[in-house]
This record gives structure tokens, C-alpha cells and sequence, in this order.
């Protein structure tokens, strides 16, 4: 790949639709206007009714923090395609990789066949890695390596930890979490513990799936290895290091480093899903730097490749057991969806992580300022910019997201009763002053309703 220009978050006004990366919020119609409530209403008869729609958003084009509808009013985006828009929509150094890439290769098959950039991408994922055990302490001459295995996404991603974990300790049983989303696919849905309406009339699920409870390791031991499966049955611990869909939840950090400490002491695996949590989102390139925990495997997605369909299951060396043949992917590690990977990840690391760090406890102030003294709101936690709001009920949290949809600016719920503030990484302060101002200007008009 040939050198990218300098600074992300500068050169946004130099891609084809940098115009709109600067513009501010403009709400010129009835919500939605005429041409989406028209094209929507067309596309409803052919789409899956399984599709959630949270409000009736048609989208035109995209650039930065900003979206357009085909009508077009201006939103600021403060969801980034729940969490997955890492680098800002249509960043044009990722454009400009995606486009070489494309005029080169687009697909040959990374299960089958060699191509540079599969290699390139599984060795920065090693030695990003190979940094964080570095970070929390782990000494050099007990690090092995780390090998990927790239996928389409993040709950193929969690299929791929489920079979390494299974075949690697030769143990059917797993533990993952209430409160925690793993993916859609059967055996990550076996996982997924975050809302029944993900599980209902799908069963019977993968066999051998117990649950604790999230935040709480006694629940592990006391409810699960004591009463419902003995620690030398399990391949592997399961667990979202800041809980995503179930809520945006900090766990304790005693949490993660017990986890740790049990599976080493039982020999059973830690994954750490951070399909959502990862690349940078919290201000680290993974979460589990906030912690000084390293797991034996780490699913990644979503921001990974900045929008682009890409996943990866990475794992230790000494894990890394299954013999070729053993589980493969057609598209998976796509050529173009790689040259988007390394340069969302170079941006992340020039400059990205530290406008998250900044950005993030920038937002984070404002939202706590702003809401103070706002009866329904219970708490604003996270880390970077992956921040919840709690609010006391489920329909105020609906309700919340609807008015701020209607005043320009998108965010979406999580868990509960909370909603998730989970802009694109190049989100600025003004940007940010400007989000927290509508998103408490939407409180205090749901409260005083």
C-alpha cells in the first residue's frame, strides 16, 4: 500500500463529500421528509421484517460526524453504525486505500491462497497485542506470539473463539454473561444473554452455555462451577470487557482480573469479546488495557476496518492448536476490507486514540454538567467515547432517542433503559458541546412531558 497522507482527522475536508463534514446541523423538513418516507415505505415491502429500524432514517451520503438524508437535513452522528464508523464515515485516507486496493484485488479467497495484505494485517494485530501484554506486565519470555484468523464479522468472529476454545482443551462447556450480546449466529446466540427477543423461538441453542452474572466473579464459582458445571468441563470464559449492547457497563476491575486468575487456574480459556469495545473506541487500541488484564483470545470488529465488513479471533500461539482445514472463510480477510484495516488502524495510532482520550472525557463532563439536576437520569458512565446514559425506565430511554432523532442529532439504546453515545472517533469538542446540549435538551422536554 502506498504512503497515506498525513492527519486523520484534518484531511476530512479533502474527500468527496468533505463538504459535508463541516456543516452543521440543519433540520429542514418534517422528519422523516417526503422522498424517505416514500422510499422507505417501498423498501419496507421487499426487506426483512426481522430489520429493527429504531427511526425512519434514510440515509444519502455521509462524511466525518455528519449524515445526510435524501431530503437533505444534516444529522450529527453520535452511533457511528452502532460503534463500527471508527475513523468518521467516508474518511478519505480509507477511501483512497480501499479504492488502490480495488483497482488491484478484490477477492481471491485468504483460506486458499496468499495476498500481502492478509499477513501484514495478522502481524499489527500481533504486535498490538504483544503491546498490551507488554503493558500489563506480562514478562517477554512468557509471551509466544499471536496468530489471527480474519472473518467477515464479529459473531463469526465469537464461532471461531467457540470452535479454537472446544478443540484446543478438547472441553464442550462455556460461560458467557447476562447482560452480554456475542452475535446473532447460532452459537454466538447461545452466548447472547442481553435481550430475550434476540433468542426467542431459535432454540434449542448450543448445549453446554451457562450464564453468571456480569460485574460479579463469586457468581462464577458460587452459582455456575459449584451447581451447575465443574471448572474441568469448560473450554472457555466468555466476556465483553465493557458491556456493549447490554448497557455500556464498566465492570469493576477486580471483575476482569479474577476471571483472569480462575481460567488460569482451571486451564480454561478467556475470551475477551471486543467486537465493540476494541480499536480504539475506548481510547485504547483494546479495552482490556483499562484493566491490565490480557485474555487468551480477542475477537474484533466493527471499528476494525471502519465500516468495512471485516473481523478477526486472535489468539495466543500456544493456543492456536487446530490443523489446516479445520475452519475456513471465502471472504473473510477481503483484500479491499484489509487496506481499509490498516489504514483505520495507522490513523488510530497517529491520532485517533488521543482525540478519543480527549474528546471522550470532554463529552463525558458536558453530558454529566448538562444533565445534573434532570430527575430521570440515573447515571452517565464509560469510557472514551463509549459512553451510557441510564435513565429510570425503558420508555423514557425510547422516548429520549426519538427526540434527539427529531432534533438532528442520532444516538441509540442500550440495555434497559440507557442510551449509547458512541460517535466516530474524529469527533471534536465543539462537536461534542453540541451533542450533549441536544441530548439534555431531549431530557428535559421528555421529563417535563
Amino acid at each position: 500500500m502506498s504512503a497515506l497522507p498525513s492527519s486523520g482527522v484534518r484531511s476530512l475536508r479533502a474527500g468527496a463529500a468533505g463538504d459535508l463534514a463541516t456543516r452543521k446541523i440543519s433540520i429542514t423538513t418534517p422528519l422523516p421528509g417526503p422522498k424517505a418516507r416514500e422510499m422507505i415505505a417501498q423498501a419496507l415491502t421487499v426487506m426483512s421484517p426481522s430489520l429493527i429500524h429504531v427511526y425512519p432514517l434514510m440515509v444519502n451520503r455521509a462524511a466525518g460526524c455528519m449524515v445526510e438524508d435524501v431530503d437533505g437535513n444534516v444529522f450529527l452522528d453520535c452511533q457511528a453504525g452502532v460503534a463500527t464508523a471508527s475513523t468518521g464515515h467516508c474518511h478519505p485516507r480509507v477511501a483512497a486505500a480501499m479504492q488502490e486496493q480495488s483497482e488491484r484485488l478484490i477477492h481471491i479467497c485468504g483460506t486458499d491462497f496468499h495476498y500481502p495484505g492478509y499477513g501484514a494485517l495478522c502481524a499489527k494485530l500481533a504486535a498490538l497485542a504483544e503491546r498490551l501484554q507488554e503493558t500489563a506486565g506480562v514478562p517477554a519470555g512468557e509471551r509466544d506470539g499471536w496468530q489471527t484468523f480474519l472473518t467477515n464479522s464479529g459473531t463469526e468472529g465469537v464461532e471461531a473463539a467457540i470452535k479454537i476454545a472446544r478443540h484446543h482443551t478438547k472441553r464442550a462447556h462455556l460461560v458467557a454473561f447476562r447482560g452480554g450480546f456475542h452475535g446473532r449466529s447460532m452459537g454466538s446466540l447461545s452466548l447472547t444473554a442481553s435481550k430475550s427477543k434476540y433468542r426467542k423461538h431459535f432454540g434449542p441453542f448450543l448445549s453446554g452455555v451457562h450464564h453468571g452474572t456480569y460485574g460479579d466473579l463469586p457468581s462464577v464459582e458460587r452459582d455456575l462451577f459449584t451447581r451447575t458445571v465443574g471448572p474441568e468441563e469448560v473450554a472457555a470464559i466468555v466476556v465483553e470487557p465493557v458491556l456493549g449492547e447490554g448497557g455500556y457497563i464498566v465492570p469493576p476491575r477486580e471483575f476482569l482480573a479474577g476471571l483472569r486468575k480462575l481460567c488460569d487456574r482451571h486451564g480454561i480459556l478467556l475470551v475477551f469479546d471486543e467486537v465493540q469495545s476494541g480499536m480504539g473506541r475506548t481510547g485504547t487500541i483494546f479495552a482490556a488495557e483499562h484493566f491490565g488484564v490480557v485474555p487468551d483470545v480477542i475477537v474484533l470488529a466493527k471499528g476494525l476496518a471502519s465500516g468495512m465488513p471485516l473481523g478477526a479471533m486472535m489468539a495466543q500461539r500456544r493456543f492456536m492448536t487446530w490443523p489446516a482445514g479445520s475452519h475456513g472463510s471465502t471472504c473473510g480477510g477481503n483484500p479491499v476490507c484489509i487496506a481499509a484495516a490498516l489504514a483505520t488502524i495507522e490513523l488510530l495510532e497517529s491520532e485517533l486514540l488521543d482525540n478519543t482520550k480527549k474528546v471522550g472525557a470532554h463529552l463525558k463532563s458536558q453530558l454529566e454538567d448538562r444533565l445534573r439536576g434532570i430527575g430521570m437520569i440515573e447515571e452517565v458512565r464509560g469510557l472514551g467515547l463509549m459512553i451510557g446514559v441510564e435513565l429510570q425506565t425503558h420508555e423514557q430511554a425510547d422516548a429520549v432517542a426519538r427526540a434527539c432523532y427529531e432534533r438532528g442529532l442520532l444516538v441509540l439504546e442500550c440495555g434497559e433503559k440507557a442510551i449509547r453515545l458512541s460517535p466516530p472517533l474524529v469527533i471534536d469538542e465543539a462537536q461534542a458541546g453540541d451533542a450533549a446540549e441536544i441530548f439534555a435538551s431531549a431530557c428535559r422536554a421528555i421529563a417535563a412531558a
